[in-house]
């Protein structure tokens, strides 16, 4: 078993344990992982017994990558199936997934 107090409130922390860090009030997405907001269900001719829209999200913690990609906080993007794994981060919902899963900027 590994130790990780060190101190007071300081702890070690592997790489593969966390997936981003705060600096001051910003959230920054580390190595692969980025975070994705889902949004409301669209209006529909099509009734979706659902209250987030299937595969479509608002990008919230872009990372590096995706950056250098063009996509950016804000952005509406589409991800691939069962690639969400949900956060609580600050009081709201996001999922947090790699920047593979993202498939289109829309």
């Amino acid at each position: 078993m590994v130790k990780v107090f060190f101190k007071d409130n300081l702890f070690f922390v592997e790489e593969d344990q966390y997936y981003a860090y705060k600096n001051g009030n910003k959230w920054n997405a580390i190595d692969r992982y980025c975070f994705v907001k889902p949004i409301p269900v669209e209006e529909s001719y099509i009734y979706k017994p659902i209250t987030e829209e299937p595969l479509v999200g608002e990008m919230k913690y872009p990372n590096k990558y995706l950056k250098r990609k063009g996509v950016n906080s804000g952005d509406k993007v589409c991800f691939k199936p069962e690639s969400e794994y949900e956060f609580n981060i600050d009081g709201e919902k996001l999922y947090r997934m790699f920047d593979h899963q993202i498939t289109v900027a829309l």
